[in-house]
């Protein structure tokens, strides 16, 4: 062995341990060049660069063309230090009209139309298509593509992959079933999205189908999901619309008993519908559905103590109000079983009426006596008017609150809504309570919370009256209406009436109006919608439609 050791050496021949290390130390050091490559970008660390390399980036190159968000999505990087990349990455206009000015073939116009379309750098022009350039730059842009050549940047973006696919953790036998369906799946070509394959193990784990058995069914769900994609340019919209507002037409217009609580009366069908798309900043019926956690969900007496807490509870729903004009003063007699059942305290009251002006507070011991500082009748009327709405305890806006024991656990359902302080009581779990109040969970949550709540609002109100509506129809209202980061109504006061086009808006409502402002300032219309040129007879730019064809009469006329 040694001998052998010896003459493999004079030969010059390497042990493949050292081959091994030697591969191992050019990866650690190429890596470590892109890392202090990445460490450039001004504003982040090594930390940064280090997760943006993990991440699957290997250059400025590809960071440059990767969308921001999925820079935002690597982890240990988030939408802040992405702006800060991209900000970096991308020149400002200025730069871009210096670094245009320098290419053969296009003047100042040119230049200025280029950054004016949105483009940053010579990447951007190598990246774009002739015909995209066309477009922009007209005939010069067949000797711009050969003076700076082009960038494919499909395989550029297909290498990075924002965030590695989890690691799925399941039983033995669930995953030899995933593995013998991704291998069928492989084997013909298909595919099928993790969470319809989830579904599949779920349902068919325990039992023993047979391969052949399961070859069908996948057939089956292929079929299934390839129909329900949409096929490019599909006129979405008018499909959206469609699947609403045919079944729309079978809604009830009736308020109903909430399901489950029939002290309870809430808004469904069509009004309810119709409150959700105009954004309405209060539903007619609001509520909401409380859920509470730790020892609160499990003991009805911690529970009803926050029902007590959180119900509005004036005077007169307490105690006899009764005007004594003799004397000019004003007795109040609480109601013992209510306040007990209540859980207010006499001290609680007498603190209240302290707060009514122009008035001195005498208590005896089941009784409060309100006298006017001026011993007036018109004064004692309003004295006694102010006591009865006086509020005692609770939360503004909640009305009623009511108990239900739902699936082992207590849950307050309230006649009223006050998102924002309900989520303050001590008590209240506050990732599960919901309202039906959109505008408040906008205000409180957030834009995406409240698409969310337009989507669970409106499809609920759809399966309650029986109607199954695709849930991607009631996604693209819920985008529609949220998109600028707002929640705006589809009608001519949101949605329907910002649109670009002057025909688009005048075709929707008050016609005359918005013809005669349009005229007014000067507003050109430039048929870019669906409504406006089918309005004016032209083809759509959608389906066929949006197909463009050219002929070279040249080549026709040669007969090639």
């Amino acid at each position: 062995e040694k001998d052998a050791k010896a003459i493999l050496k004079k030969m010059g021949a390497k042990p493949v341990k050292e081959k091994a290390a030697k591969k191992a130390d050019d990866a650690e050091k190429k890596r470590d060049e892109i890392i202090k490559e990445f460490s450039k970008i001004k504003g982040i660390g090594p930390s940064k660069a280090e997760a943006l390399y993990e991440a699957g980036f290997r250059s400025i190159l590809e960071l440059k063309l990767q969308p921001i968000e999925s820079i935002a999505r690597v982890k240990g990087v988030g939408k802040k230090y992405a702006n800060i990349i991209k900000d970096y990455l991308t020149p400002s206009k200025d730069e871009a009209l210096e670094e245009f000015s320098k290419i053969k073939g296009i003047g100042p116009a040119k230049t200025k139309k280029l950054v004016g379309a949105g483009y940053r750098s010579k990447l951007d022009i190598q990246v774009a298509s002739e015909r995209e350039l066309e477009k922009i730059i007209g005939s010069a842009a067949s000797e711009v593509k050969k003076s700076l050549g082009s960038v494919d940047a499909r395989g550029i973006l297909a290498k990075a992959e924002a965030v590695p696919p989890p690691k799925i953790e399941e039983p033995k036998k669930n995953a030899a079933l995933r593995k013998k369906i991704q291998k069928i799946l492989e084997s013909s070509g298909e595919f099928l999205p993790r969470s319809v394959v989830d579904e599949i193990i779920e349902k068919i784990v325990n039992t023993d189908i047979p391969d052949k058995k399961l070859r069908e069914l996948l057939d089956k769900v292929v079929g299934d999901y390839n129909r329900a994609m949409m096929d490019p340019l599909e006129a979405c919209g008018i499909i959206g619309a469609q699947s609403i507002g045919e079944p729309g037409t079978q809604m009830t217009m009736r308020t109903f008993h909430y399901a489950g609580v029939a002290e309870i009366n809430v808004t469904l069908g069509l009004p309810r519908l119709i409150e959700i798309v105009d954004a309405r900043k209060k539903p007619s019926t609001p509520m909401m559905t409380v859920y509470l956690e730790g020892g609160y969900k499990v003991n009805r007496d911690m529970a009803k103590s926050i029902a007590n807490k959180i119900e509005i509870t004036r005077l007169i729903n307490i105690a006899e109000i009764d005007t004594d004009l003799g004397n000019m003063k004003i007795i109040v007699n609480p109601n013992q079983k209510a306040i007990e059942r209540k859980d207010i305290s006499m001290e609680d009251i007498e603190k209240k009426l302290k707060s009514v002006r122009r008035t001195k507070i005498n208590r005896a011991s089941n009784s409060i006596e309100v006298l006017p500082t001026d011993e007036t009748y018109r004064e004692l009327q309003r004295i006694s008017e102010e006591l009865k709405n006086i509020k005692i305890k609770g939360i503004d806006g909640i009305k009623r609150a009511i108990i239900r024991k739902e699936k082992g656990e207590y849950v307050i359902y309230t006649e009223g809504s006050n998102f924002e302080k309900i989520l303050a009581v001590e008590g209240v779990d506050k990732t599960r309570t919901t309202t039906n109040d959109i505008y408040a969970i906008y205000n409180v949550l957030g834009v995406e919370a409240a698409r969310n709540s337009i989507i669970h609002e409106a499809h609920n109100t759809l399966q309650e009256q029986g109607l199954n509506v695709d849930i991607r129809h009631i996604m693209l209202v819920a985008d529609t209406m949220t998109a600028d980061g707002t929640v705006r109504p589809i009608g001519r006061q949101g949605v329907s009436g910002e649109k670009s086009s002057v025909i688009a808006r005048a075709a929707f409502e008050i016609t005359v109006n918005h013809l005669l402002k349009a005229a007014k300032k000067g507003e050109v219309d430039e048929l870019k919608g669906v409504a406006e040129n089918i309005i004016v007879g032209q083809p759509i730019k959608l389906g066929t439609g949006s197909v463009e064809l050219s002929v070279d009469i040249g080549k026709m006329s040669k007969g090639e």
